[in-house]
């Protein structure tokens, strides 16, 4: 960790420069929090700034500063870090404009030099507000309060880290930080030093770009291992495709499914949206990453129960059966009307019956799940009365209290749990969740969370493939792929004037196919006949293909397929090898139905991949036809892998499609291989 962060994050002697409108609102902010440490405003001109005495310039300060906020043009911030590097600042926020965002790369490589040693924010980002020790070197409003122990929050916008430290749903914000143009300091390093903070308990990031994807899965795969869960919303998930005309796999790797596939290797929940990133971060404040996804609900209405069933089978949440004496004593406690069973519609009979209630949730809580839910919203307080509602929630807090089960309140509309009793929740050791969706989404990210903490992934491979690429043809791209042990069909290469001959070598029926290196997708061109079953019909299938190329493949006609899919790997310049899995043939861009995974990776992620997939019902075995051979599949993926990987240094794409799985084996009876020249 640098050390210098560590300084900016949390100083005791800061500097502020600038115009007076940020600059005193930094001070401003900074007494609002309760800061104790020394502020020295910078001004050349200026004798006072926000009621404290300004210095001339950085030389004449009476000390060293931990931190500066710099809110001057551009220019004279590349000045102004170059003094404070001189001088042994901790770090730095450059609130300007003007950079790289402006398509001035070369004033911020300046800039980025000018740092040296130093920690820096920006340029172009509103800096950061440190809740847990009182520190706000951020020239808006913000919402949030002092507190000593909660969530860290990390945004490439400001506006966005301005919006989430308004919300009112409870959520203790222990950091708040934005990282602008990241000239100097980036995600990994904030995620380091904030998940070393032991009053830190998870990390929300808000991402419009992953520029160190590497460093970024180290950093959070650490936080995670040291208890520190890392959440993460990403925006722009519109599909790149300047390279999706080459090959399949370009199509379905799309830069969206790259950091899908980044967050996974990175033990990263992805999450939907803001909603889904407070509730989430809420909950592991709270929880932590949990055991399983096996969930109770209680709820005293029917329609409550139903939404609460719909919403966890789409996100992969259990609701178990109850425990034989868990429903005995619930018999008990509700009698003979109440059908008991998870989710559990309790009623209202037992309503206002504090003793009753207390009962009824000490008897669920008791159930074992992984989480337990009660589905209260309160109603409006400026116009009804609460105290039934607020009897429940005290009978809930004192089961919880007994049994000391992980338990969480959601009211499945965000407006219906009032900010103050969030609060009184959080208290208790209950998790406030604020709208049922967003509540079950949270729960889901720290189901996954908790598997996600118990693997070991390695480093990300890195690709070494530079220079001008050639394509390698089907012929040679599959004997390479046979010889890494990816089962191919009898095929033999010919010309025109033998084709008859190796199909009768072989035996009927055969496919034919033109052989050559220009040839991505034979199907599209018209270079592949399919299902020959005698000489005629090869003999007039040569003529044709004869004019595409003179080089032509036969290959024995492969029978009882059970499914088609692609099995393809590219290598990007920034995530590394990519692998990914999907539905094949000539609709694959169609279905869309894919899932990506970095490389190295093991069998349970190709594993996981594939339960994720559409076709995996085919591979099953659907409506009573015959499954697949999953582990043959299995192992061909893994040889895909491990050729791609001893490949590194020059594999740039490699597509095999389709896969054929059959009931017993698999076969790759298409592949394209493209390599650098570099």
């Amino acid at each position: 960790m640098n050390p210098g962060l560590r300084r900016l994050l949390n100083p005791r002697r800061v500097v502020v420069a600038g115009g007076a409108a940020a600059a005193e609102a930094v001070v401003v902010r900074s007494r609002e929090l309760g800061f104790a440490g020394e502020i020295w405003p910078v001004h050349p001109r200026r004798r006072v700034l926000a009621g404290l005495p300004c210095f001339p310039s950085v030389a004449d300060l009476p000390g060293v500063p931990d931190a500066a906020f710099l809110s001057v043009p551009a220019r004279s911030t590349v000045d102004l870090v170059g003094e404070l590097a001189r001088v042994g600042a901790g770090g730095v926020v450059c609130h300007a404009s003007g950079f790289a965002e402006a398509g001035d790369a070369t004033l911020e490589a300046e800039l980025a030099a000018a740092a040296g040693d130093l920690a820096l924010l920006g340029p172009n980002c509103l800096g950061f507000v440190n809740y847990l020790d009182g520190v706000a070197l951020w020239p808006e409003q913000h919402g949030g309060h002092r507190t000593g122990r909660g969530v860290a929050v990390l945004s490439q916008s400001g506006n966005v880290a301005h919006n989430l430290s308004m919300q009112r749903r409870g959520l203790p914000l222990a950091c708040l930080v934005t990282i602008g143009n990241a000239a100097v300091t980036g995600v990994p390093e904030l995620v380091d030093t904030l998940a070393a903070d032991p009053r830190v308990t998870a990390i929300g990031l808000y991402l419009e770009a992953v520029d160190d994807p590497a460093g970024l899965a180290a950093a959070a795969r650490r936080s995670l291992a040291g208890g520190v869960p890392v959440v993460a919303v990403k925006s722009g998930t519109s599909e790149a495709g300047a390279r999706a005309t080459l090959s399949h796999t370009s199509a379905l790797a799309t830069s969206d499914a790259l950091c899908s596939a980044l967050f996974a290797h990175a033990g990263i929940a992805r999450v939907p949206g803001l909603p889904a990133l407070v509730e989430t971060l809420k909950f592991l404040h709270v929880h932590g990453p949990l055991d399983g996804p096996s969930l109770v609900s209680a709820s005293c209405s029917g329609g409550e129960a139903a939404l609460v069933a719909d919403a966890a089978e789409e996100r992969g949440l259990r609701l178990p059966g109850l425990p034989r004496p868990v429903r005995e004593r619930l018999r008990a406690v509700l009698g003979d009307r109440v059908e008991v069973a998870n989710p559990l519609d309790y009623h209202t009979y037992i309503w206002g019956d504090a003793a009753a209630q207390e009962e009824c949730f000490t008897a669920l809580l008791g159930a074992g799940a992984d989480n337990h839910l009660l589905v209260l919203d309160f109603p409006r307080e400026d116009r009804c009365r609460t105290g039934a509602f607020d009897s429940t929630v005290d009978a809930f807090v004192r089961a919880a209290r007994t049994t000391g089960a992980p338990a969480s309140v959601v009211a499945t509309l965000p407006e219906n749990l009032p900010e103050e009793r969030a609060r009184r929740l959080l208290e208790a050791g209950i998790a406030p969740m604020h709208g049922l969706g967003e509540c079950l989404d949270a729960i889901a990210a720290a189901a996954w969370a908790g598997q996600a903490r118990l693997a070991r992934p390695g480093p990300l491979a890195v690709s070494t493939a530079t220079g001008a690429t050639v394509q390698v043809d089907e012929w040679e791209s599959k004997q390479d792929l046979r010889r890494a042990g990816v089962p191919i069909p009898e095929a033999l290469l010919t010309d025109p004037r033998g084709a008859v001959e190796a199909a009768e070598a072989l035996g009927y029926p055969v496919v034919l196919k033109a052989v050559s290196a220009e040839l991505a997708h034979k199907t599209e061109a018209g270079a592949v006949r399919l299902d020959l079953r005698d000489a005629e019909a090869v003999r007039l299938a040569a003529k044709e293909l004869g004019e595409i190329s003179p080089r032509l493949l036969v290959e024995r006609m492969v029978t009882g397929v059970v499914a088609e899919l692609i099995v393809g790997v590219r290598a990007d310049p920034r995530f590394g090898l990519a692998l990914t899995l999907g539905s094949g043939g000539t609709l694959v861009e169609l279905l869309a139905d894919a899932a990506t995974v970095l490389l190295p990776a093991t069998r349970a992620d190709f594993t996981a991949a594939i339960h994720g997939l559409r076709a995996r019902k085919l591979i099953d075995g659907h409506r009573g036809r015959p499954p697949g051979d999953l582990d043959a599949l299995l192992d061909a993926v893994e040889s895909v892998a491990a050729y791609a990987l001893s490949e590194a240094d020059r594999l740039v794409e490699l597509d095999v499609n389709p896969l054929l799985v059959l009931r017993h084996g698999i076969r790759a009876v298409d592949a394209v291989i493209v390599r650098s020249t570099g």
